[in-house]
Formats: C-alpha cells, structure tokens, sequence
C-alpha cells in the first residue's frame, strides 16, 4: 500500500495488467486544449513530468533514450540525410537531436497542439535548446495533411513522434499516412515510426510493418531500446527505406559527427537492428 500522506501519479496498462506510479511534489500544469489535456508534474526522483490524457509522454529523467533512439539510427542510416520533417514531436527532443547532425540543411517539425510546445518550453527547456536554430520550421498544423501538401521526393527523412495511436495521433498509423509518407521521400529515403512496446503491441507493429510494406518499402526493420517510463519498459521505432537497406552506423562516420549522446552508439545500433519481435 502507498501511504495515505503521499501524492502519486499512476499510470495503469490494461493490455499488461500491470501499472507504474511516480511519486509527486507538485502540479505545475494542467491545460484543456481543442485536442486533448496536457499535465505535467514535478516528480520526487524523475524530474518532470508530461502526461496527456492521462498517459505518460515523458520525463525529464529517461526522455534521451527514446529521442535519441527515434532520431539518431535513421539519420546515420541515410549516407546524406539534408530534409527533415517530424510529425508530432512537440516536446522538441527529437527536434534536437536532428538538428546535433551539422549536415541537416532544413528540419519542419508539424505538431497539432501549440500548447504541447508552449509547455515543454515551460518545464523542458533543455528540450526546447535548439528551437531558434536557422535550420528549424516549428509549425503547428495537421501532419497528415501537410504530408500530402509537400512535393514528391523532397524529403529526406521523416520521423513519426506521435503519442499513442488513439485520439489526434490516430492516423498516423494509417495505410493512406504511410503511402503518403512514401511518396514525399526522396530515393533512399527512410521514415521512422515510433511503434510502441515489442512486448505489448506486436499486433500494432505488424500493421505498421505491412503498411510499409504495401506502401513500396524496400526494407523494414524495428529496432528495441528501453524505456523505464512506458509500458512494459521496452519501446520501438519501426524504420522503412525507399531504396536500399538500412545499415547500422560505422565508429568512424559516428566519431565524425561529433554528436554526444547518453545511450546510443555504433554498438547500441546493431543490437537494436537485432531486435526480434516476442
């Protein structure tokens, strides 16, 4: 039993039987959008705390691995990856670490929900550390149509950061999505889907994978990395490339860059091209 004098926040996952609560200090917002509600709370031992319809985005304490995880094994996969659009991503973490490769020319990042940025600014400012860089386009719009809108073969990279497949995020795990998605990417070019837990939601990641595959990719692949903070502590993100395979980044190229990061490495990303679905 948790004791009656202290605050939690708890998460619970039907699909798992299973639940994770984080003890509390503070409620330092809470928004009702046109979209959805938006939480965040300052955390005994994580740091903050966003929460939007009562699921946990991220924290301040774990939030690296997911972005760089999301970001980093599709842009080192591209031999020249210069055309970024994020769909989602409106805590601005994957936005950063795109813009950490110096080769970048242009990232546009689409979010539908403003407040989503406004608050991360708020209580993730080390999130948000990149957002007056020249190369960012911070627009708050439906991603799905401005997918459709982009010219044809104009992007190099698109990553998906989208919060669970219900509500605004739900078609973004579309076959229509995806084929769009396809068409906006130049040859060679690779698309990440953050795809939810390999233990919990296989069924999920075989849509995508088959969505992918209809769309014309040529080769899909989901790479595993932890995640204490969601469901199950294990997440993924589902790459798919027009044109090519998708190979893990060499020490040298990864040395180049000059990019620092917590969790991953050249190492780090073959184990996660391993990954082998439950």
């Amino acid at each position: 039993m948790l004791p009656a004098n202290e605050k939690w926040f708890t998460e619970v996952c039907k699909e798992a039987g299973s639940a994770i609560s984080w003890g509390i200090d503070a409620h330092l917002a809470h928004e009702t959008t046109d979209f959805q509600t938006i939480d965040v709370y300052r955390t005994t031992q994580w740091g903050n705390l966003m929460v939007i319809d009562g699921f946990v985005m991220l924290t301040s304490r774990d939030n690296f691995l997911y972005h760089e995880m999301l970001t980093h094994p599709a842009l080192f996969s591209h031999p020249d990856p210069k055309q970024v659009v994020i769909i989602g991503g409106g805590d601005c973490g994957t936005l950063r670490e795109v813009l950490g490769h110096q080769g970048v020319e242009s990232v546009t990042q689409v979010e539908i929900d403003e407040q989503v940025t406004r608050l991360a600014e708020q209580h993730f400012p080390e999130l948000c550390e990149r957002n007056g860089d020249p190369r960012a386009r911070l627009m708050f719009d439906d991603g799905l149509a401005y997918i459709k809108s982009i010219a044809a073969g104009s992007v190099d990279v698109i990553i998906v950061d989208s919060t669970d497949p219900i509500g605004p995020a739900e078609g973004l795990f579309g076959p229509g999505f995806i084929a769009d998605c396809f068409a906006a990417l130049a040859p060679g070019g690779i698309l990440v889907q953050q795809s939810e837990s390999p233990l919990l939601h296989q069924k999920l990641i075989g849509g995508i994978r088959a969505n992918m595959e209809q769309a014309g990719f040529d080769d899909i692949r989901t790479l595993g990395f932890p995640q204490p903070c969601y469901p199950s502590g294990w997440w993924s993100a589902t790459q798919a490339r027009k044109g090519g395979t998708i190979e893990a980044v060499s020490p040298e190229r990864f040395a180049a860059s000059g990019i620092q990061t917590r969790y991953f490495n050249p190492g780090v990303h073959v184990g996660a091209l391993a990954t082998q679905l439950p």
